[in-house]
């Protein structure tokens, strides 16, 4: 690997996304497919002209997104195509199950300007319209698989030991109980979503409002959620998810609610 990650935003949040895309598209350029070995972080850093710290996060990121797996003692994999819902429509990257083919890398919030730069207030208002509803979706699509993706997501959390860490594990827990709604349009806004909590001015307000304690209370709020889905208790899981956000707005404005 031979690029150099001079030219990576300064925001921390868009460092290691960046970065994580460079590392793929590094491995792809070299050849290597799934159930490969990737290099070191200390390897990956140096041949990225990257900090080890920024190798780590950049992983760190993938590894949320199911693009590699990290064994202890073996090192550092590349997975299959990352992890989508099956069934229904449902876009997945190689074209099964009867959906468009889609590169897996692509940006679904392409086309949407300014989409790292939207308010805080307002990502966090149109999240609280937005995903509580969608509950009622997941309870009556979601899969074995989608619950096995949940899972993994609430272990990375639960293992993470860094605000950083735990925002990438928070960020995938999210993404992967939208997706398991099987709706292609409610994905696609979500993503829309999602950039924008890549951008600075979320990053930056989150960070100022993170705390062990706090972080804690999120881990028990997705557990909570995340057993009202397996439930199939679609009321509970709205609930779930309105407590939820609730507290994150009130971490980051000061809210009441």
């Amino acid at each position: 690997m031979g690029s150099s990650a001079r030219e990576l935003p300064a925001d921390l949040a868009g460092h290691r996304h960046r970065l994580a895309e460079i590392i793929l598209a590094e491995s792809r350029r070299a050849g290597l497919g799934s159930g490969a070995r990737l290099p070191t972080e200390r390897q990956l850093a140096a041949d990225l002209g990257a900090t080890r710290t920024s190798g780590r996060r950049a992983l760190a990121v993938l590894e949320a997104e199911g693009r590699i797996s990290r064994e202890v003692g073996r090192g550092t994999f590349l997975r299959d195509a990352p992890w989508t819902p099956a069934g229904d429509g449902a876009v997945r990257g190689d074209g099964a199950d009867g959906g468009p083919s889609a590169d897996p890398g692509q940006d679904l919030a392409a086309g949407y300007p300014d989409h790292t730069g939207f308010a805080p207030a307002d990502v966090m208002a149109v999240r609280r319209l937005l995903e509580p509803p969608a509950m009622k979706l997941v309870v009556a699509w979601a899969t074995t698989a989608d619950f096995e993706e949940m899972s993994r997501c609430l272990a990375g959390g639960e293992r993470a030991a860094s605000y950083d860490e735990f925002e990438t594990w928070d960020l995938a827990l999210h993404r992967s109980i939208v997706a398991a709604s099987h709706s292609p349009l409610l994905a696609r806004l979500y993503a829309v979503l999602e950039e924008a909590r890549h951008g600075r001015f979320w990053g930056d307000l989150k960070r100022r409002s993170a705390s062990r304690e706090r972080q804690l209370a999120y881990q028990a709020d997705h557990k909570e959620l995340v057993a009202a889905l397996r439930a199939r208790d679609a009321d509970r899981a709205v609930d779930a998810m309105r407590v939820h956000l609730a507290r994150v707005a009130g971490h980051l404005f000061d809210e009441t609610s």
